[in-house]
């Protein structure tokens, strides 16, 4: 059989919003799904929630070694190499296997070390390999990606949610043992692996090799500092969580992970199905072939990330006592507080992810590995020193601080390379938010809350829609 290319190119105008329609409605079928499971988790039982969070950011730390830097990699060895797409694909399928092993044995080595009780230690394993394993299906997901397909992965995505979800929702309702409900996120791995091997295995007409140990060698050499820049990332994402499991147990977990699951659910929606899953490989393929088009879609994406984070910290800051006790009940308190602070992150990681990828577009990996470096060592001092006296506290500014300080770099780097923030629409957007917050403290003292509220965000959903036509009058050149 012969290999089909992968090539982003020459896609119409319209398949980036509908490519993001795709991923967004299996990312909603998901993400409802993983909701009503965390939440049922959490009323069940806080301290097993608690457990289960723990178990899920130390199979996150595996999972961004063997995907999140391979990944971003893969997307250009793909679009340079047509023709040789089995080949590429092979390779950094089996390295991920590598990895992967390697990070299950250290995970294990990690549960040991930490003392957890055995029953921890067990789900920990479980739960961790099911995320780790998550690295797999993604070489296949990259792939449809790059062609345009993000109608398949959306498919996949939703079909494996279902399963994997619809088993823990039942396991729970059923009363089994955390442990028999711990294998939730394995179903759905297997079923997203096998899907995505399938679907690209027949619609690319792809036969598959293996590859000499030389080619693997290759190919890891390349992408380490890829999976250098998924170490330093994911600890300095994660770390804070096990400083607090240490001073503050199960329960200062819980309590953290209450608000971070809001939080961080809506800043990865636009880091990984609009910029990571869409736009990058757009950047990618600009940046070697119309530069002016890249600047135009790059500050277009900035202004909008900006612009859409501002309603959305708005609304989760002024609603965070009411949001918390809708959704996980009265005794979590503190989580409430705590989203206060957290809101800030939203911006910070729509803007930051948004340079970061055309950073990696522009092949400034190098820089931006240092970048997250300096900012894990910053984080690991921020934990040492603010946790231990005052946990939740403590947690909250080490992730807020550190994020902000990874921004500034990258930011700025792109800022004066290529002038990523587009002056005079920042501007506009500070006069709007301006105006909002005079509406706001204008109306509060004698307006139901809820009107203030409306009132404060109608200038800038008012800008939006100025934007928005402005934009639609430009035809786009690629997609």
């Amino acid at each position: 059989m012969t290999d089909q290319p992968l090539s982003v190119a020459d896609r119409p105008p319209h398949r980036i919003l509908r490519n993001f329609a795709y991923l967004l409605s299996a990312r909603w079928v998901r993400e409802s799904l993983q909701t009503v499971f965390l939440i049922y988790l959490a009323r069940h039982n806080s301290s097993t929630y608690g457990e289960f969070m723990l178990a899920l950011s130390v199979g996150q730390v595996i999972l961004f070694i063997a995907e999140f830097g391979l990944d971003q990699h893969l997307v250009p060895q793909l679009a340079s190499n047509r023709g040789k797409e089995a080949d590429v694909l092979m390779q950094f399928f089996m390295l991920k296997g590598v990895l992967l092993v390697a990070g299950v044995l250290g995970m294990i080595g990690f549960v040991y070390w930490q003392g957890y009780a055995p029953s921890l230690k067990v789900l920990v394993l479980v739960i961790g390999t099911g995320v780790g394993l998550e690295a797999l299906g993604s070489t296949f997901f990259v792939a449809c990606q790059v062609q345009g397909r993000q109608d398949i992965e959306g498919k996949l995505r939703a079909v494996g949610a279902g399963f994997g979800f619809g088993y823990g929702i039942l396991s729970l309702f059923l009363g089994a043992a955390p442990l028999v409900t711990a294998f939730y996120k394995l179903i759905e791995t297997l079923v997203n692996l096998a899907g995505s091997m399938r679907a690209v295995l027949r619609r690319s007409r792809i036969t598959l090799r293996l590859p000499e140990f030389r080619q693997i060698w290759v190919t890891g050499k390349g992408s380490m500092v890829f999976t250098l820049m998924a170490v330093a990332t994911t600890l300095y994402n994660n770390m804070n969580l096990f400083f607090l499991q240490r001073y503050a147990g199960a329960e200062g977990v819980a309590q953290y992970s209450a608000t971070w699951q809001i939080i961080d659910g809506v800043s990865c929606l636009a880091s990984n199905v609009l910029l990571r899953n869409i736009l990058f490989p757009l950047f990618v393929n600009l940046w070697e072939t119309d530069r002016n088009e890249l600047t135009r879609v790059m500050r277009n994406s900035a202004r909008w990330l900006t612009a859409a984070a501002i309603p959305i910290m708005f609304v989760l800051f002024v609603e965070s006592d009411r949001i918390i006790r809708l959704i996980y009940g009265p005794e979590y308190g503190d989580a409430a507080w705590m989203q206060k602070y957290l809101v800030l992150t939203i911006y910070i990681a729509f803007i930051h992810n948004l340079a970061a990828f055309l950073m990696l577009a522009m092949r400034r990996e190098r820089v931006l590995l240092g970048f997250y470096v300096t900012g894990l060592v910053f984080n690991l001092v921020l934990c040492l020193v603010l946790i231990p006296g005052s946990p939740l506290m403590g947690t909250t500014l080490a992730i807020l601080i550190t994020k902000a300080f990874v921004a500034v770099m990258t930011v700025s780097f792109c800022q004066w390379t290529i002038g990523l923030m587009p002056g005079r629409s920042m501007v506009h957007l500070g006069l709007a938010v301006a105006a909002g917050g005079l509406l706001y403290f204008l109306t509060i003292g004698f307006a139901y809350r809820e009107l203030a509220e409306t009132l404060a965000v109608i200038p800038t959903l008012v800008l939006i829609y100025t934007w928005w036509r402005e934009f639609s009058k430009k035809p786009e050149k690629t997609a």
